[in-house]
């Protein structure tokens, strides 16, 4: 199993601006593709079926990505577009959550059709991950930006709400501040946590909550088996283990007990964003 991870760069944390790989062990491989069109890079996503990878370019693209580390699909540059977290949906498309137009278009893999808008521009202050239900809603964390703008809650569309674009409010609380969100294989929603964001003595977390009426399960927390500073992305390892980027760290929990594993990879300056276990 090959992990891979995103590290941003510039304004976002002066990462490396890379696709990093580690061997199962924690050890650093090295940049799985080096390649200019990566640049400053965010989502990532395993595409199962045809075992590509999509990647979310700052440098406004969109990417499939072959297991051997070579671009094999581009959707161009588009101006503004500006992309941060990606996950599948029920239908097989690659949703995209978009940074500047504060919303999320869907595309297919082919990556050779123009992208639908799923939800309305600026349908939440600052949009900090999402991805669909087993019942087929759609959650969206809305969080904080990097000047502040935002809310700290988290929206369901779709089935079980009045409208698509009419959302349900389904958490909100004191000591949520959501990084990127994801859906646990019990169904709960989980959500990476820095409260308050961008403090230097911020409380971070994992925090799962019921899909059906938002109420808070229970919370992880590093225990001093690691540092955790600035979480960001979240998923699950094909074994259920929860993997959590952070700075200078990728950080696992056991789901069924709660417990923290400790990094299970660690570089100075990773600033990670999105991680994907990758099968060998």
């Amino acid at each position: 199993m090959t992990l891979l991870v995103t590290s941003a760069s510039g304004a976002n944390g002066d990462g490396f601006g890379a696709l990093l790989a580690f061997e199962s062990d924690g050890r650093l491989r090295g940049t799985f593709i080096d390649d200019d069109r990566i640049a400053d890079p965010r989502g990532l996503a395993l595409d199962a079926k045809e075992n590509l990878l999509l990647l979310n370019s700052g440098a406004d693209r969109i990417l499939a990505i072959s297991p051997q580390g070579r671009i094999i699909r581009d959707i161009g540059r588009i101006e503004g577009l500006n992309p941060g977290g990606g996950t599948f949906g029920p239908d097989g498309r690659y949703y995209v959550g978009l940074r500047t137009a504060r919303t999320i278009i869907a595309l297919s893999t082919s990556l050779d059709a123009d992208a639908e808008n799923v939800l309305p521009p600026k349908v939440v202050p600052f949009p900090r991950g999402f991805a669909f239900g087993h019942d087929g809603r759609l959650f969206l964390a809305s969080g904080i930006g990097p000047h502040g703008e935002g809310d700290n809650s988290i929206l369901a569309f779709g089935p079980g709400t009045s409208s698509p674009m009419r959302p349900t409010r389904l958490v909100s609380g004191p000591q949520l501040s959501p990084l990127d969100l994801t859906i646990a294989p019990n169904g709960n929603i989980v959500v990476s946590s820095e409260h308050p964001f961008g403090a230097k003595d911020a409380v971070t977390s994992v925090r799962e909550y019921d899909a059906k009426d938002g109420h808070l399960v229970r919370v992880f927390s590093s225990n001093g088996k690691a540092e955790f500073r600035k979480p960001r992305g979240l998923r699950f390892a094909p074994d259920g283990v929860l993997g959590c980027v952070a700075r200078d760290e990728v950080v696992a929990f056991d789901f069924v007990s709660g417990s923290c594993l400790g990094s299970i990879a660690r570089l100075p300056r990773l600033n990670g964003q999105a991680l994907v276990f990758l099968p060998d």
